[in-house]
């Protein structure tokens, strides 16, 4: 295996939680050094599902439990449901990287990098949540990133706009509030990942931007009106204000962006 696709859709599949975290690490690794390519020997085919554990049971969102970070079985369940999300992180960032051909260079370094930063982010998580005696697939979850992965599989400009620009950007406004509740129960060591978590989040929901506007710039289409537009067309649900603006602007995001989000969804 010696091109960057492939190596992307063994991290993608991979169900085993150790072997998805150490192939991300290892594929990232050996594209920083030259040792892949992007010549593609095979077309990018559709993913319904990706690699998860066997054990972890799929349910709708409002199936999900709800519990109290008071108690270790609530603190348990936060720490599930956040690193079901790094989980999917990773299988989002390889599925970019596999998924959209004849890219610049740089689009699929910016990929790569995500990955990798996810793959850590989950580790992190599920330490944590090991302390607690639990394992990843110990709790049921919802699939609505992958969903969305989906229904963008066929366009990039979408796929940029809809998931990190979207869904993940969520991240940047709940993640404050999750870090006041932990800290209130004395969770300092889950501060600090969910602090790290934050800071590394911005930086990917800025890399949705770019390459958001990268697309918008091929297609002369404007990129707050595009954006407007697609999220209309594809997303019904609200979003929970106040945003974390000062993280938004720093993502990508302009003033007059937010506003018309805010107006649109909330």
């Amino acid at each position: 295996m010696n091109n960057l696709f492939d190596a992307a859709y063994r991290c993608i599949m991979a169900t085993d939680i150790t072997e998805k975290v150490q192939l991300s690490k290892t594929t990232a690794q050996a594209w920083q050094t030259g040792q892949l390519n992007l010549s593609a020997t095979t077309p990018a085919e559709p993913i319904l599902l990706p690699g998860l554990p066997p054990s972890l049971r799929l349910v709708p969102p409002r199936q999900v439990p709800r519990r109290t970070v008071a108690t270790p079985t609530g603190q348990a369940a936060l720490l599930h449901a956040l690193a079901h999300i790094e989980f999917n992180a990773i299988n989002l960032a390889w599925d970019a990287v596999y998924r959209f051909r004849d890219l610049p260079t740089a689009f699929y370094d910016d990929w790569v990098k995500v990955a990798d930063e996810e793959a850590l982010h989950f580790e992190l998580l599920h330490e944590q949540l090991q302390q607690l005696d639990y394992n990843y697939g110990d709790f049921p979850a919802h699939n609505g990133l992958w969903e969305m992965a989906v229904k963008t599989a066929h366009d990039v400009l979408v796929r940029m706009a809809l998931v990190p620009r979207l869904l993940e950007a969520r991240g940047l406004d709940a993640t404050p509030l999750i870090i006041a509740k932990v800290q209130a129960q004395g969770l300092e060591r889950v501060v600090e990942i969910l602090q790290i978590i934050l800071r590394d989040e911005i930086g990917h929901v800025a890399i949705g931007s770019h390459w958001f506007a990268h697309c918008c710039a091929e297609q002369a289409l404007n990129p707050e009106t595009t954006f407007q537009n697609l999220i209309a067309q594809h997303f019904t649900g609200s979003l929970k204000t106040p945003f974390n603006v000062e993280a938004r602007l720093a993502a990508g995001f302009s003033e007059q962006e937010l506003k018309n989000i805010e107006n649109l969804l909330t």
